[in-house]
Formats: C-alpha cells, structure tokens, sequence
C-alpha cells in the first residue's frame, strides 16, 4: 500500500529541499521522478545540472506524464513537482482543464496503487489573487483542483514558507 506525503508552497519556498531531504531520510536511494518537459537546449543543460547535484544515491527518472509506467514498488520516490507534471498535460490537451484533470487523476490513482513511499510537490498557486489572463486563470483552477486531489489521498501534508515546513496533515 503507498504512502503518500504531499508537499506545497510558493516557488522558491523550500519545498523541493525539505522534499529531497525527506526522501534522503527514508532511503538510502531514493528514486527522483523529475517530471518537466525539456523546451530547450538551457533548460536541458538546467535538467542535466539538478541530475548531477542530486548526486549518485537518487536513480534519476524524466518523465513527463506516463508516471504510473514505471515499476517503483519498494522504493521512496520523490514527485516532483506537480506544477510542470499538469502544464504538459494543460497544453497536449489544448487547455482543456477537465480533459487534463481527468487524465492525470487516472495516472495518479495508477501512480499510488504501487507499494512504495511517495513525495509528491507542488506549487501553491492560487494565493495571490485571481490572474487577469484567462489562459493563466485556467492553470490557476486546474493546479488548484489536483492539489486537492492528491491532499485529500495523502497520509501527510506539509506547506513550506520561507524554507520553513508546516505540518498540516
């Protein structure tokens, strides 16, 4: 049965550090299942940068939707995040929120029914107001709605302000 921890925050809040020290805790190789989309030769030389800092105990994973492919029972694995997971998912489908929602609660659902620790991040987005381009109220609603989604599952739930974790759940 999975145990799912799930953690938020703003960006540059400390969430991917509390989550990667938190993985280094349970496991002494823990699997880092990066899920961003390469767009271009920077952000591949960015992807191969955080590969390399991770160093060798983490068995690095791109993925970029099909997270439920892999066969991770066992193992502590580190999600992240969330945020760039939907985006891939919000433009292969047109923007089309409830078609990206229902696609990725179908990989989730298949992702958590594996025997394994998971350590899911993700961005909390909605806090500062509703965005005035339509594109971006949109992402703003979908990430909102999987963030719910995957807390409600999860056996923990942290918040991370300014580098400072909160226990929520």
């Amino acid at each position: 049965m999975a145990k799912i921890i799930y953690i938020s925050g703003g960006q540059k809040s400390g969430k991917t550090t509390f989550a990667q020290d938190m993985a280094l805790q349970l496991s002494d190789n823990p699997v880092y299942l990066a899920t961003s989309r390469v767009w271009d030769e920077d952000h591949k030389k960015r992807i191969e940068r955080h590969q390399a800092d991770r160093g060798s105990e983490w068995t690095n994973i791109e993925e970029e939707k099909y997270l439920s492919k892999h066969k991770l029972n066992g193992r502590t694995v580190l999600v992240d995040c969330i945020t760039l997971w939907m985006t891939n998912f919000f433009f292969d489908n047109e923007q089309d929120v409830d078609k990206s929602i229902n696609e990725a609660q179908k990989e989730l659902t298949n992702l958590f029914k594996q025997d394994a620790t998971f350590i899911v991040v993700s961005n909390e987005i909605g806090m500062g107001g509703s965005p005035a381009d339509k594109m971006a109220f949109r992402f703003t609603d979908m990430l909102g709605l999987m963030n719910q989604f995957i807390a409600k599952q999860a056996d923990e739930v942290y918040l991370t302000v300014s580098g400072i974790p909160v226990k929520i759940k």
